[in-house]
């Protein structure tokens, strides 16, 4: 079991600091019916979670045979803003986590910079964790590639080891591990319930799966065993 505190605390976005994931996958959900394309919420979530619109462009056309268009992308980019302006919350509890908090912290997300920015100022976090934003399209390979972990590591100097991300998505738990750091996997999204992540995320072996942001601040130093 490992007890020691970590020297960084890199929080992926979507899902973790913000409650944005049932909005995102509606908005994608909408842009591809409208093209033709069939899909499940269940899949999208399954397929998407966590994961770069690249990414996700690149499994559209591969697997479902639908090339977004640049158009497409626009528009389901300013209906998505559209739609955090109307109804995106923080995750319950973040903002007195992130007070609280006494080590260094960070953002690691898949999403693109205007959008983390947006979804963190819309939700009143942007300050509690500007400058400290990375995103997917500041290396080559997103999650489950570890890349984007290891590039804020560095940039904050600290080694991976020392490490511990918080993540919500089997991609980015993998990621993590991926890097050589201790990962934490939160299920207190909207996107959670039923039991379903939850058992995806518990098959990818992180360090702790836990449902309540307030909590975290005293786990940093406990004792984390391995989840089975």
């Amino acid at each position: 079991m490992t007890t020691a505190k970590p020297d960084l605390v890199i929080f992926d976005c979507d899902g973790v600091l913000v409650d944005s994931e049932p909005i995102s996958i509606s908005v994608l959900l909408e842009m591809i019916a409208k093209n033709g394309t069939v899909m499940s919420e269940d899949d999208a979530y399954d397929r998407f979670l966590g994961r770069s619109m690249t990414t996700i462009s690149k499994v559209l056309h591969e697997e479902y045979g639908f090339a977004a268009s640049e158009a497409d992308l626009d528009e389901m980019r300013a209906n998505l803003f559209a739609r955090f302006e109307l109804d995106l919350k923080a995750i319950p509890g973040i903002a007195e986590t992130l007070r609280k908090l006494d080590v260094p912290r960070c953002v690691a997300s898949s999403s693109q910079p205007d959008r983390i920015r947006l979804s963190l100022k819309l939700t009143g976090l942007l300050d509690l964790l500007d400058p400290h934003i990375f995103s997917a399209t500041m290396v080559k390979h997103g999650k489950p590639a570890p890349d984007l972990f290891l590039l804020a590591a560095k940039t904050m100097k600290v080694e991976p080891k020392d490490c511990l991300v918080i993540e919500d998505s089997p991609a980015g738990i993998e990621a993590a591990k991926s890097a050589g750091m201790r990962v934490f996997a939160f299920t207190g999204g909207t996107h959670s319930r039923g039991g379903r992540l939850e058992a995806a995320l518990a098959s990818r072996n992180p360090d702790r799966i836990f449902s309540d942001m307030l909590e975290l601040p005293g786990l940093l130093t406990q004792a984390t065993p391995k989840v089975r």
